[in-house]
């Protein structure tokens, strides 16, 4: 560990909140329908796409209406993504020549894609055709992300609102998220990316002579552009095998920095737009402040586990200050580090190192903050919208404890509420512990592990556990194309993502129609330290004890394994 270090890292996850806050009150004003700088140029724009989708900005939808709209427009998206795959053989754009996606393969990765997954059970560079990853992938970056947000967007109208009716229009939300955030952002970052390095070209490859004088072919595709909205959409889905460690897609320690900080940028926007929405500011910054403990925490957690010599090496004479396995050498652990937090506590789940290769503990941390349910800052909107659904546990707990109906953020949290967010958040553990367990017992689940033991166990939870978070992060050694693995996981995607979704917005629902309420001498304060605590408890009770006993039979036994020189 050196100061250098601690200092980049440090330097990562607080510009990511940094430049959140600016871009947090821009958003806002794009969920309510405020003026924006960018109103004379894209409000023709955006009146051209209401008109030719014969849509009325301004007639709001209850909130059963919202989710069909937001359920629809994804299927459909879904099986369009679905035939580019199998039909890419056919399709313009494909100077690789690849064939169509089998089956399997194809509704996982389009299921990833839609669901702002990106898990990737396939080679980016050796299946997927130049269309498949421009029309297709690029195209449902944005879509998944700003879907995301309208889920945030709904959640703060219904705090607002004092006996009210509907919770925006879900149409208008998506068009105006994707118009005047993502795109704006992603045009600039693509530009910059170009600049610093990053390859975009519509070529197959280009040929090279090595260092040695031997002949390459590299792979050439249009990554820059996939690039930026694959981190600010914290969507994950890297064009090459070896996502960010490869230098096309992330050159340079600078390229490095730029692209960490994306990760989580606007997913930390989420929150303060959502507390500039609902006009409660110092009651999100809780949120934030909580979120960002437990993030630091696990981050700091991995850099000192990291920075460690392999006990294995020590044993055998050799020394070494690092842990550089599975490391991109010209990035090294700092690097590393910096990225694996932010990606995992974000639904992001683009790498810079193998995460399989980490320490088992480390490899651990990365497991717990996913299957804290992707709050740290998690998806754009998503994030902020399951943090708010944690906050009303907390606040439940607690009037359970001192005999109140509880409130927050001016509504009252009833039974109705209460059991929509128990949906929203055991949804998880379900399909993350109940696929694991079947698989650990499923002879041709097991044939797709490279390691057995804890390791192996480690692999498939790992597993369940990206796809059921909507990470999509991959621990390596993990043969998932094959149809078990692309269709479980592909499930496990699609209850991840569309459950809490319907379960949020059922709350919005039923929060939209109540009065607003003043705070009174019985309310419980939810924006000091004493709620913070509250509700990180709350957030490692359910989001994180139910988990141990699997986190102990994989990564923790290995760690153990590993010092008794067994590993």
């Amino acid at each position: 560990m050196t100061v250098q270090g601690w200092g980049e890292i440090a330097l990562t996850l607080s510009l990511s909140v940094a430049f959140a806050w600016p871009i947090g009150i821009y958003l806002s004003r794009i969920w309510n329908g405020e003026r924006t700088w960018l109103d004379p140029l894209l409000k023709p724009v955006e009146g051209l796409f209401y008109k030719a989708a014969g849509v009325d900005p301004q007639r709001s939808q209850g909130w059963f209406g919202y989710a069909s709209a937001l359920i629809a427009f994804n299927a459909v998206g879904f099986f369009l993504l679905y035939a580019i795959l199998r039909l890419q053989n056919v399709l313009p754009l494909n100077p690789q020549g690849f064939d169509g996606m089998s089956p399997h393969l194809a509704f996982n990765a389009a299921v990833s894609f839609v669901t702002n997954t990106n898990w990737q059970s396939y080679s980016g560079e050796a299946a997927a055709s130049t269309l498949s990853q421009m029309a297709g992938f690029t195209t449902q970056n944005f879509l998944s992300a700003a879907t995301g947000a309208t889920i945030a967007a709904a959640l703060a109208r219904a705090f607002i609102a004092n006996r009210g009716e509907g919770v925006g229009n879900f149409w208008a939300d998506l068009t105006r998220t994707t118009l005047y955030l993502l795109l704006p952002l992603s045009i600039v970052l693509a530009m910059v990316l170009v600049g610093l390095g990053v390859v975009q070209s519509l070529a197959a490859s280009a040929s090279a002579t090595g260092l040695e004088g031997g002949a390459q072919t590299l792979a050439l595709f249009p990554a820059a552009s996939q690039e930026a909205i694959k981190q600010l959409g914290i969507n994950g889905g890297g064009i090459f095998n070896a996502n960010s460690a490869h230098p096309f897609e992330n050159p340079s320690p600078l390229t490095n920095l730029i692209e960490s900080v994306s990760i989580n940028v606007l997913g930390w926007a989420a929150f303060f737009a959502f507390g500039r929405s609902v006009l409660a500011k110092k009651d999100i910054r809780a949120l934030v402040a909580a979120a960002f403990v437990l993030l630091a925490t696990c981050t700091a957690g991995m850099y000192a586990l990291e920075t460690q010599p392999a006990p294995a090496l020590v044993a055998a004479g050799i020394e070494q200050p690092l842990n550089m396995e599975g490391k991109e050498v010209r990035l090294g652990v700092p690097s590393s580090v910096a990225w694996a937090g932010p990606t995992t506590g974000a639904s992001n789940g683009s790498v810079n190192a193998m995460h399989g290769s980490f320490m088992p503990l480390s490899g651990a941390l990365q497991m717990f903050l996913m299957q804290l349910g992707e709050i740290l800052p998690g998806g754009i909107g998503s994030g902020i919208a399951i943090m708010v659904v944690m906050a009303m546990l907390a606040v439940f707990v607690a009037g359970l404890m001192v005999g109140r109906t509880p409130e927050y953020l001016g509504k009252k949290i009833e039974a109705r509420e209460i059991q929509f967010a128990m949906i929203a958040v055991l949804v998880l553990p379900l399909a993350i512990l109940g696929f694991t367990a079947v698989a650990a017992v499923f002879p041709t689940a097991m044939e797709g592990l490279l390691n057995h033991g804890p390791h192996g166990l480690s692999e498939m939870l790992y597993a369940y556990t990206s796809a059921a978070a909507n990470n999509g992060s991959a621990f390596a050694g993990l043969t998932a194309n094959a149809p078990w693995w692309n269709t479980t996981l592909g499930i496990g995607m699609l209850a991840g993502r569309f459950v809490p979704a319907i379960a949020v917005l059922a709350i919005a629902g039923a929060l939209v129609v109540k009065p607003k309420l003043a705070p009174s001498a019985g309310t419980l304060p939810t924006d000091g330290l004493q709620f913070v605590g509250l509700l990180i408890g709350v957030i490692l009770i359910l989001g994180g004890l139910q988990f141990f006993p699997a986190l102990a039979l994989g990564p923790i036994v290995e760690h153990f394994q590993m010092l008794g020189g067994l590993h």
